[in-house]
């Protein structure tokens, strides 16, 4: 690969991973370096959340995850595989508060609910330059093609993010469930 147009963190949660396969070949078709995390347990989250484990250079992180009332679904282990002070249960704005550090950052969570207002002000709170998700639970296709088109308009058209999700929205009737805070 030459120099790529701009790092990805793409960060698959529980049951994502058909979602995480097709935007990873996509974005890297288009020129991007993927750096994908497979979370297993709360504290591979915690590690890319807190940039602990972020590649530097790195533009943008992707959170292909599934989403509830605007908490991001983790898995659950056994109470002997957690490891000790590790959070148990799904992430919403508490969590989020608690280990991100995303300096600049722009967030991208595309998961159903998780364009909430309150896990939005969290990851602001936390840095987050800009954040996107939808507040209500899009079609996983819809949910694809959100993010597809989205980086199609960023690389290919040299759009800027607020650019690119004015392009990307009125794609479909669905995608109006998208919001983007800064």
């Amino acid at each position: 690969m030459s120099k790529p147009v701009m790092q990805v963190a793409l960060v698959c949660g529980p049951d994502s991973d058909m979602e995480a396969q097709a935007v990873r070949a996509a974005l890297e078709c288009f020129g991007v370096r993927v750096f994908t995390y497979w979370i297993g347990r709360p504290n591979d989250l915690i590690d890319v959340l807190s940039g602990d484990d972020l590649y530097e250079g790195t533009d943008m992180i992707l959170l292909s995850f599934h989403g509830d009332e605007g908490r991001l679904i983790m898995p659950e282990l056994g109470d002997d595989v957690y490891e000790p002070n590790e959070p148990r249960g799904d992430f919403g704005p508490d969590e989020i508060r608690r280990f991100a550090r995303l300096d600049g950052k722009t967030v991208i969570a595309n998961g159903c609910t998780l364009g909430d207002p309150a896990l939005a002000e969290a990851f602001l709170a936390r840095g987050c330059k800009m954040f996107i998700g939808p507040d209500d639970y899009p079609d996983g296709n819809d949910a694809l093609m959100f993010v597809l088109r989205l980086f199609y308009e960023i690389i290919q058209q040299g759009r800027d993010v607020k650019e690119a999700f004015a392009m990307t929205v009125p794609m479909s009737s669905e995608l109006s469930m998208y919001r983007l805070y800064e």
